[in-house]
């Protein structure tokens, strides 16, 4: 009896897109995009992680009610420009306005000032527009910008004020990079902004264990690989130390 001969089939390749989709994405010359890296699958989410939340827009998913919590940054003088003016002025909700938030600002401001002058706790005012609360770390008097050691101790506080609180959760934060109204910089002296990386660690090490929205203007990085989560793989510090 002659022998049969089984052919496997071939696997078919994965599409993305209906139609030409894929065809005309990968000839698409967007400007702005990221190349996500994937991570090591895993069953186990040792110590939490910051998720990146790469490619999407924070305020929709705000309003849609994604989140309960929201952390930005308030100053005294001007937050017309900021995360939280949009926020106060879109939620239905929303008792508050972007002069109503500058106002309760100053006023907290000039109160600490007389009440706990040697107080160096960074101070975290609540706005709770009912459908969302918005934990706003309040800019240190006299300076226009923040500074990684500001961020380290708000989110210090941050951490506290989340902690058993599930009715506070799911929350999502501001990279602090790129902001018009509260810039970030590495220290009081150097006025440059630090790294991606360093926001995230900064924050994860205060124990913030929420998502993070990265600034648009990040979105143009195309060519450097980017992971959807903090801490990164360890196989990106070997590489930077020289090994493989």
């Amino acid at each position: 009896m002659a022998s049969t001969q089984t052919t496997s089939p071939t696997p078919a390749t994965t599409r993305l897109y209906d139609g030409d989709g894929d065809r005309l994405m990968v000839a698409s010359a967007f400007a702005d995009r990221v190349t996500l890296l994937p991570e090591a699958p895993t069953t186990i989410d040792k110590g939490g992680r910051v998720r990146i939340m790469w490619g999407q827009q924070m305020l929709p998913d705000l309003l849609a009610g994604r989140y309960r919590a929201v952390i930005c940054g308030v100053n005294t003088e001007d937050n017309s420009h900021g995360v939280i003016a949009q926020l106060v002025d879109l939620v239905e909700s929303s008792q508050w306005t972007a002069r109503g938030v500058t106002s309760y600002a100053k006023m907290f401001s000039e109160s600490v000032q007389i009440h706990a002058a040697e107080d160096k706790e960074p101070y975290v005012l609540k706005f709770d527009l009912d459908s969302i609360l918005i934990l706003a770390i309040l800019r240190p008097k006299g300076r226009d910008w923040f500074t990684l050691e500001d961020m380290s101790r708000g989110f210090k506080t941050i951490n506290r004020m989340l902690a058993g609180r599930k009715e506070r959760l799911p929350v999502a934060s501001v990279s602090f990079l790129g902001a018009r109204s509260n810039r970030l910089y590495e220290d009081v002296n150097a006025k440059r902004p630090p790294s991606f990386e360093t926001v995230l660690r900064t924050m994860y090490e205060a124990g913030y264990r929420g998502d993070v929205f990265p600034a648009p203007q990040m979105w143009n990085l195309g060519q450097v690989g980017v992971f959807p989560s903090y801490p990164f793989p360890e196989g990106l510090k070997t590489m930077r130390e020289g090994g493989h």
